[in-house]
């Protein structure tokens, strides 16, 4: 007990930092579509802006591991977390719809920089044997920051750019305990890339899941906020359901990671997909009564946060010790972004031609086809299941080399513990 309380401290500094970024992160990510519905932007135009900040993602996860690598992680640091601060502020000089895709895009590209700072330090300093507990320990406080800046969404304030204020201030705050920092700087590997036709040959369904869990996940965060002010037109109510979704999707994933290590992957991302697609319909057909709406944010948390989670670990399952399972976890990570960079473009137009409803009938669809999919595949033997293991709701490129799957000592004294 001592020991792992000792490694908890030594990097309580990254876990400070990253609890103001995601509240930050939480924040934005939500208050971008708001913003603009209220000052007559169309859906369509929203779900671009928004789209632009996962391809600043996407982007990141190619190009920013080579700046790191060069000028040094406090260094990156700092650069990134100015280049986000400035990409904040400038929203306040008026809405220019091209110009804050290109912000949405740099804030992007500079948040997932940062998490790949924060997560490579958390995996150099994290011990083989306390390593699952230190990603469980991030993953909590990833969820609870990211629904905690929910929240904030109803701070009164004499101005409309005030949020921007605020979320500037929170990564600043993180470059504050960053700076001050005295652990060590790790080394980057180099690695390979996977093409997407043979990552899919290698995992089907693994990419799959992934790629769906991403679409949920950005749209849920982009998009779902436009459909519950349409509903209700209010940020209280929109602050709540958020919050309580994000603690439903975290609260879901110890139950459903403990029932997929019992009964596979396959039917738990079926019983996800089949209950999002439930969760969506429900949506649809219940009357706008707040209570009940409440309730129903917490269910779709259940069935969209473990999607992607229960596709990594259906990846080990399959990965033999020949496949180099670090790189194509990253590679579905990738997946994962690639969906939540569609959604708010796929939503956006179908928001524009269809109607706001839209959004739960793609849900419903994208549901119960990744439940009949996971079903069409083949089961796993129990003895060739690896760990289920959690993930936060966003992540970096090196969350990979952190998952403690990756250490055989690791999941031999997970094995004798069960």
């Amino acid at each position: 007990m001592n020991l792992i309380k000792n490694s908890i401290i030594s990097i309580s500094s990254l876990f400070f930092a990253i609890t103001f970024l995601a509240i930050g992160y939480g924040m934005m990510i939500t208050f971008i579509g708001i913003f603009l519905k209220e000052n007559g932007s169309s859906n369509l135009v929203i779900g671009l802006i928004n789209s632009a900040f996962f391809l600043g993602a996407m982007l990141s996860s190619i190009f920013s591991q080579k700046i790191i690598s060069n000028v040094g992680h406090i260094r990156s640091f700092s650069v990134f977390a100015a280049l986000m601060v400035i990409s904040f502020l400038l929203h306040s000089l008026g809405i220019n719809e091209f110009f804050w895709a290109l912000l949405r895009l740099l804030s992007g590209f500079c948040f997932y920089a940062l998490l790949i700072v924060i997560e490579s330090w958390l995996n150099e300093k994290s011990s083989n044997e306390f390593r699952g507990e230190i990603l469980a320990i991030y993953t909590i406080i990833f969820y609870l920051s990211t629904a905690l800046g929910q929240l904030l969404l109803n701070v009164p304030s004499h101005s409309e750019y005030t949020i921007f204020a605020i979320g500037s201030v929170l990564v600043l705050f993180s470059l504050t305990v960053i700076s001050m920092t005295k652990i060590k700087e790790p080394q980057f590997k180099p690695f390979e890339r996977y093409s997407f036709p043979k990552l899919y040959s290698v995992v089907p369904l693994a990419v799959t899941g992934s790629f769906i869990g991403g679409f949920f996940v950005g749209a849920f965060f982009t998009m779902v906020p436009l459909y519950i002010l349409y509903v209700f037109d209010s940020k209280e109510i929109l602050s709540i359901f958020m919050a309580l979704t994000i603690l439903g999707g975290l609260i879901a994933q110890w139950p459903i990671g403990k029932l997929s290590d019992t009964y596979g992957r396959r039917k738990l991302i079926a019983f996800c997909g089949f209950f999002t697609a439930l969760v969506a319909i429900l949506f649809i057909l219940m009357p706008a009564y707040k209570p009940l709406f409440y309730i129903f944010g917490v269910l779709l948390g259940v069935g969209i946060f473990a999607i992607y989670p229960l596709s990594l670990s259906r990846a080990n399952d399959v990965l033999d010790e020949s496949k180099d399972i670090v790189e194509i976890s990253r590679a579905l990570l990738f997946t994962y972004g690639l969906g939540s960079f569609i959604a708010p473009i796929v939503i956006g137009i179908t928001f524009k031609y269809i109607n706001q409803e839209s959004i739960f009938l793609i849900f419903a669809f994208l549901g119960i086809f990744l439940a009949l999919y996971s079903l069409s595949k083949q089961r796993i033997a129990d003895d060739d299941l690896s760990l289920f293991v959690h993930m936060p709701v966003a992540s970096g490129a090196i969350i990979s080399e952190f998952d403690p799957r990756q250490d055989e000592e690791w999941v031999e004294r997970q094995n004798h513990k069960e």
